[in-house]
């Protein structure tokens, strides 16, 4: 014997990773600038982020919020990118790497928009930081999304120096 809810329940989560999946297969949309970005997926996105900001949880710095709560009906994860050019300014590998977020970004409908989380790792954190910080609120829209900056030894790919990963909700 079949539980109605219980069927009805499991279709729902189906259709919440097949949506999900389906959003992370779209094509790429290329060459808009990130406002331009930002526009394309306000239009087609339905997510709504409120910035959480609870007494005793205070932000490091402006440009991130210690938390987000996101509806939406799609999630995006986008996997760590790295800059074009590894041999350029720092401040030009982190606007090269959030070109590259935007990228897969667009490919989903999202944009910077609906970004709910950011997680970055640098190789020299106290060097790249600043700049970091500085460049990221060129990008990203209030409320900023929730954001984690970690310090490694290195990365995955040789003379990589700085790694973000995301998370939007559409």
């Amino acid at each position: 014997m079949t539980d109605p809810q219980r069927s009805a329940g499991q279709r729902g989560r189906r259709s919440f990773v097949n949506h999900a999946l389906t959003g992370l297969a779209g094509g790429a949309l290329a060459g808009l600038s990130p406002a331009a970005a930002q526009a394309e997926g306000e239009q087609r996105s339905t997510a709504k982020r409120t910035g959480l900001f609870p007494d005793g949880a205070p932000s490091a710095d402006v440009g991130y919020s210690p938390g987000i709560l996101a509806e939406g009906q799609q999630l995006v994860f986008v996997s760590g990118q790295g800059p074009r050019d590894l041999h350029a300014d720092m401040e030009t590998q982190i606007r090269q790497t959030f070109d590259r977020i935007a990228l897969v970004l667009r490919a989903s409908g999202a944009s910077f928009g609906n970004v709910v989380i950011l997680r970055s790792y640098f190789v020299h954190l106290l060097r790249d930081l600043p700049v970091y910080r500085k460049v990221r609120k060129d990008y990203l829209v209030k409320p900023y999304p929730a954001s984690t900056a970690v310090g490694t030894p290195e990365l995955a790919i040789p003379g990589l120096e700085i790694e973000i990963e995301a998370v939007a909700v559409v």
